[in-house]
């Protein structure tokens, strides 16, 4: 049977309140052939959603309205590799040793890519076996990086990185260490390697969309504007974060995909320490 994840409108519901409604779920989901998997809660946004195997995206909304009438708003299918490469799990959390309930999960997201500058014509100019070899290196220390700030690598794009954060505050440390770290990199280098990155944030469905699909849209989009050596980040990020002093240079840009102009922020990471 195929997956699906939807989206409800919570405002004012508590996790209690929903962890509640996910046990209803549980009850009665036999009766139709429904399997539900696990559920995230956004209690400051008001937003849940659910990831269940269902026949199809009606049979699994007539659990919710039998259960506890909390009907979702949208329903996407989703396959399980990409749930649990985005949000890190395909079933219910377990709680950590002395803990009655695992922790809440949001499911809110920082997205983050990574790109090599002029990797094509870094390619021709040294061959594929050096351009591969400049390409692991560019993998390890994102890598690296990434493990330090918890996050979660989606995918390898060829000649960057594409990964998943639940602290979007770790998505723009790892941003600005990653730079950091390619700054000492090239010092010691004969052939350095310049990178731009690119961040948003998001939920896990939106608007009928793929899983994150506006939100990993942006960020690669971001990614493609920026320079060599800079990261630009969305202004869902910049309110997130919460230090606007980290952010310059704010800017509306034209962006494949996007009919209107979109406001970037370029964030700083010079003289910091990682």
């Amino acid at each position: 049977m195929p997956i699906f994840m939807d989206r409800h409108e919570l405002t004012g519901t508590t996790a209690a309140d929903v962890a509640e409604a996910h046990r209803r779920d549980l009850d009665i989901q036999d009766q139709y052939g429904v399997k539900f998997l696990t559920y995230w809660f956004d209690q400051r946004r008001g937003t849940a959603f659910c990831l269940m195997d269902a026949p199809d995206a009606e049979t699994a909304q007539c659990v919710h309205r039998e259960a506890h009438g909390l009907v979702s708003g949208e329903v996407v299918e989703v396959a399980l590799s990409a749930v649990e490469a985005f949000l890190g799990r395909i079933h219910d959390p377990e709680p950590l040793p002395g803990q009655s309930s695992a922790k809440m999960d949001s499911g809110h997201r920082a997205i983050l890519f990574t790109d090599i500058v002029g990797s094509t014509a870094m390619t021709s100019r040294l061959g594929d076996r050096m351009a591969a070899e400049l390409v692991r290196a560019h993998d390890a220390v994102v890598r690296r990086c990434l493990e330090h700030f918890s996050g979660r690598e989606v995918k390898h794009t060829g000649d960057g990185v594409m990964a998943t954060f639940a602290s979007i505050t770790a998505a723009v440390d790892c941003a600005r260490a990653i730079q950091q770290e390619f700054a000492r990199y090239n010092l010691g280098n004969a052939e350095p390697l310049h990178i731009r990155i690119g961040l948003d944030c998001g939920e896990p469905v939106e608007d009928s969309n793929d899983l994150f699909g506006s939100t990993v849209q942006l960020a690669a989009r971001l990614c493609d504007a920026a320079n060599g050596d800079q990261i630009l980040v969305s202004e869902n990020i910049f309110r997130e974060y919460g230090a606007a002093d980290l952010f310059t240079a704010a800017k509306r840009r034209r962006l494949k995909g996007f009919s209107k102009p979109i406001l970037a922020f370029r964030c700083e990471w010079v003289g910091a320490g990682a």
